[in-house]
C-alpha cells in the first residue's frame, strides 16, 4: 500500500505513536519515529520489526525545540530521501486545577503538544510544496472538544490543534497537500494507565461502549487518511473515543 513512501511520527516509539509506526510500517512504509527521552526503549521499539526494521528509523529531539524539529526533519530527508506523511502525535501532560497551575505548567503542555505541531509542520511542508503532494494529520484528544477537570491546558492545546488543522488545509488545498485531524478518546496506554483506578473505573462508566479504546484502533484510522483514496478529506475532524462525545 505504502511502499516507496516515507512517514515521520512524533512520539511514535510508544503508546498510540508506536501503533501507528507499526501500521504504517505493516502496510509497506519507511517510517521515521521521533522521541525525547529514553533511548534504550526507543531501539528495543525498533528490534521488534526484525526483518522490516531497516524501513525504520529513530530520531531523538523535542518538538519544543525548532532546532530539533529542523535536524531531525534534515535526518529523515538523508536517510530516506524524502517525507510523503507527517503524523504530528507527541504530547505530554502537566495536570493541575487553574488555581494550581503555574505559568510555566501551561507553556510546558502548549509549547510540545501545540507549538511542536505547528514546528514540525514547517520544518517538513516546504518540501511536500515542492513536491506537490503530502499528508499530515495532527493527535488531538476528545479533552479538546469536552475539557476535563485539572487539564486547562492539555486541554487548550489539542483544541488549537482543531484550529490549526482546519486552517492549513485551507491554505494547502490547492497544492496537493491534505491536512486532517484525529481525536482519540481514552485509549489503553501507559498516559491513561497513569490515571488512579477508580477515576479510571468512572471513566469507563460514562464511555457508552463502556471499555477502553486500543492504539490500533487509532492507527488504522491514521492510516485511512495517508491513503491516496483519501485525497478529497482535508480539514476533517475524526472522533475516536467509543461515543463519549456525542
Amino acid at each position: 500500500m505504502f511502499e516507496g513512501r516515507v512517514a515521520l511520527v512524533t512520539g511514535g516509539t510508544r503508546g498510540i505513536g508506536a501503533a501507528i509506526t507499526q501500521c504504517l510500517v505493516e502496510s509497506g512504509a519507511s517510517v521515521a519515529a521521533g522521541y525525547s527521552r529514553g533511548k534504550e526503549r526507543a531501539d528495543e521499539f525498533v528490534q521488534q520489526f526484525g526483518d522490516k526494521g531497516s524501513n525504520v528509523s529513530i530520531h531523538q529531539g523535542r518538538v519544543d525545540d525548532v532546532n530539533d524539529c529542523n535536524r531531525v526533519v534534515k535526518e529523515v530527508m538523508d536517510r530516506f530521501g524524502r517525507v510523503d506523511f507527517l503524523v504530528n502525535n507527541a504530547g505530554i501532560t502537566v495536570d493541575k486545577t487553574v488555581r494550581k497551575m503555574s505559568v510555566d505548567d501551561w507553556r510546558q503542555v502548549l509549547d510540545v503538544n501545540l507549538s511542536g505541531a505547528f514546528q514540525m509542520t514547517k520544518a517538513v511542508l516546504e518540501h511536500m510544496i515542492e513536491r506537490g503532494s503530502g499528508r499530515i494529520v495532527n493527535i488531538s484528544s476528545v479533552i479538546g472538544e469536552t475539557g476535563n477537570v485539572g487539564q486547562a491546558n492539555y486541554a487548550a492545546s489539542k483544541a488549537g490543534l482543531f484550529g490549526f488543522t482546519k486552517s492549513l488545509a485551507l491554505e494547502m488545498a490547492q497544492r496537493g497537500i491534505t491536512v486532517n485531524c484525529v481525536a482519540p478518546g481514552f485509549i489503553g496506554t501507559e498516559m491513561v494507565a497513569a490515571i488512579p483506578e477508580a477515576a479510571l473505573a468512572k471513566v469507563v462508566e460514562k464511555i457508552p461502549q463502556r471499555r477502553l479504546g486500543k492504539p490500533e484502533e487509532v492507527a488504522r484510522v491514521v492510516r485511512f487518511l495517508l491513503e491516496d483514496d483519501s485525497s478529497y478529506i482535508t480539514g476533517a475532524v475524526y472522533s475516536i473515543n467509543g461515543g463519549l462525545d456525542m
